[in-house]
């Protein structure tokens, strides 16, 4: 179906309700969006975040190579805690990455227009999410040269084959499949933005650039045609990824005979979670880039407030998934499980606990008010709490189901080294500059998308 042909001066008395009042033309549109990138004037703030960024990488790229020259001996790992912060990051990450596939792909499929303003970044906010993942598994080896053959399959020369029945082993491939198709659905989404871009270009350079990545887009009815055909098949590819993806992920823990992880609710656990802290990161980022270039007409008080909604849903199955580990755990009568359960509420680690319950559970019940909901201020501060509180998730499920397990004698405590958390923030300082990057160089804003909601105004007579 190809894209209808419209004069960019046709102008709209009332804009639909996914738009503000200050967008009633294609070419205000076009110049608003645009302005973002092709502007030379960058906000001083763009530059103070990259510069914090910066330093976080910095911080990455020496926690790095010490790690490769001295070994996983300087985490505070120990002997029943084989499994620390990497394992927990890697899976903060993978969660954080969720919201773009499901912005982008499900909605879509459901024609969900309020998607438009948010897709984009989102999905930008995918990639950078899952290559920050994706650090911490091979890095968990201590020596990715070496034990790398035994996390990617290679031609049997040697007649040795990674372990297939191994989970670790799906986390590759499910992985590096989502990767591979969040990226493809990236780019393709922005070609025609990309080729607004070359066209308005005034550098040379710039020009230049916009147009290789364009590849000779020029809006016919056959490139629509083709572009909506290639959006759909994608979008119908990434909508199970979203499902398996964090289901697979589960499976490192579920599979096992540890207590506290050997349950058949975590994969839709695991799903809910990774919908509830990637929605919590969309808000984060896109509030104060809201603010930042005056992109209110586009991410409307509608869209936050429809995004706090899909918060709530999924904080509320998360919240259920919390309540149905206690009942299993005493509808078992299982010792061990019924210990699991006690040590998570009243041992060493009982006051993470109670703090996730409050930040994942509690505080996000104001969003029931629909001013909050409406309240920037207090939608931000919430999503930082549920940023918090799915860290501490992560922490809980990983730490407190290994630093006590069968053998009293061989627990122990887990204390994170400073090049634990160096890591950490390094990775933190890596997205930051990869999201600003994008942020700065290419358009925020499907503006293609948000063009196609004009026709639902009133035409001016």
């Amino acid at each position: 179906m190809s894209q209808p042909v419209r004069s960019t001066r046709q102008q709209y008395t009332s804009p639909p309700q996914e738009l503000g009042a200050g967008q009633t033309s294609h070419t205000t549109i076009t110049e608003k969006i645009s302005s973002v990138v092709l502007t030379p004037h960058t906000p001083i703030q763009w530059f103070i975040v990259v510069s914090v960024g910066l330093m976080g990488l910095g911080l990455l790229q020496v926690a790095i190579g010490y790690l490769l020259f001295q070994g996983v001996g300087i985490w505070g790992l120990n002997v029943p805690i084989g499994w620390g912060f990497a394992i927990v990051h890697f899976v903060w990450w993978i969660g954080i990455g969720h919201a773009g596939t499901l912005i982008s792909a499900i909605l879509l499929l459901f024609r969900q227009k309020w998607r438009t303003s948010i897709n984009r970044s989102a999905e930008a906010m995918t990639i950078f999410a899952v290559l920050c993942a994706g650090m911490f598994p091979i890095l968990h080896t201590g020596r990715p040269w070496l034990a790398i053959y035994w996390l990617f399959p290679y031609p049997n020369s040697m007649d040795v084959w990674p372990q297939f029945r191994s989970p670790l082993i799906w986390d590759v491939f499910a992985v590096s499949t989502y990767l591979t198709v969040s990226l493809i659905f990236w780019f393709t989404g922005m070609v025609p933005d990309i080729a607004s871009f070359r066209d308005r270009a005034k550098n040379p350079i710039a020009r230049a650039v916009y147009g290789m990545l364009a590849m000779g887009w020029r809006g016919s009815a056959i490139h629509w045609e083709r572009y909506e055909m290639a959006s759909l098949m994608l979008a119908g590819l990434a909508t199970p990824l979203v499902l398996s993806v964090h289901s697979v992920i589960s499976f490192d823990f579920a599979i096992s005979i540890v207590p506290g992880w050997h349950t058949t609710i975590f994969p839709p656990y695991f799903v809910a979670g990774a919908i509830y802290a990637g929605f919590a990161m969309v808000l984060i980022l896109m509030i104060p880039l809201r603010s930042l270039y005056g992109l209110q007409d586009f991410i409307t008080v509608r869209h936050l407030e429809n995004m706090g909604k899909v918060m709530l849903t999924a904080g509320l199955i998360v919240g259920y998934g919390y309540f149905m580990e206690q009942l299993i755990a005493w509808y078992s009568a299982s010792l061990y499980e019924s210990f699991l359960m006690q040590n998570r509420m009243f041992g060493p680690y009982g006051g993470f606990y109670w703090a996730l319950l409050i930040c994942n559970i509690v505080i996000p019940q104001a969003l029931w008010s629909k001013k909050v909901r409406q309240n920037t201020t207090w939608l931000f501060l919430i999503s930082v709490v549920i940023s918090v509180g799915m860290w501490l998730e992560r922490f809980i499920i990983v730490i407190t189901s290994l630093h006590r397990d069968f053998m009293p004698s061989s627990w122990d405590m887990f204390y994170p080294t400073f090049w634990d958390w160096a890591l950490y923030v390094g990775t933190i300082g890596f997205f930051l500059v990869a999201f600003f990057l994008f942020l700065r160089a290419m358009p925020l804003i499907a503006m293609h998308e948000i063009r196609t909601l004009l026709p639902f105004g009133k035409k001016v007579k």
